[in-house]
C-alpha cells in the first residue's frame, strides 16, 4: 500500500490514505497485470474505458464526454513526466478533481 500512498504524494498534497486503499481494492486483480496496472495516455481505447468504467460507473459523473475528456487530458498532463503512470494514483487525482472521496469512505 505504501508504494501506491507514495506515488499519489508525488502529485497532491494531503493524501487520504483510507481513499488510496479503496481504490487498489475497487481494482483488485487488475494490479496484478503490469498492463493493466498503468494507464496508457497515448491510448484513446484506454482512456474511453477510464472515462466509461471510472468516471461514470464509479464516480457517477454525468457531464458531458468532452468535460470527462478534459479532466482525463489533465491528469495526463499532469503526470506527463512520469512513464508508466500508475492506475490507482490516476484515479485518485480523478476523484480528487471531481471532489468524490466520500465514495470511498466506510
Amino acid at each position: 500500500m505504501d508504494e501506491y500512498i507514495q506515488d499519489v504524494q508525488k502529485y497532491t498534497t494531503n493524501v487520504d490514505e483510507e481513499v488510496v486503499e479503496k481504490i487498489v481494492k475497487h481494482l483488485g486483480i487488475a494490479l496484478r497485470s503490469r498492463d493493466a496496472s498503468l494507464v496508457s495516455c497515448g491510448d484513446q481505447a484506454e482512456l474511453d474505458r477510464v472515462r466509461e468504467s471510472f468516471l461514470k460507473k464509479k464516480l457517477q459523473l454525468t457531464a458531458n464526454e468532452a468535460d470527462l475528456d478534459g479532466a482525463i487530458a489533465e491528469v495526463c498532463e499532469a503526470m506527463k513526466d512520469t512513464r508508466n503512470k500508475s492506475r490507482v494514483t490516476f484515479y485518485y487525482l480523478l476523484a480528487e478533481k471531481f471532489e468524490k472521496f466520500s465514495l470511498f469512505k466506510s
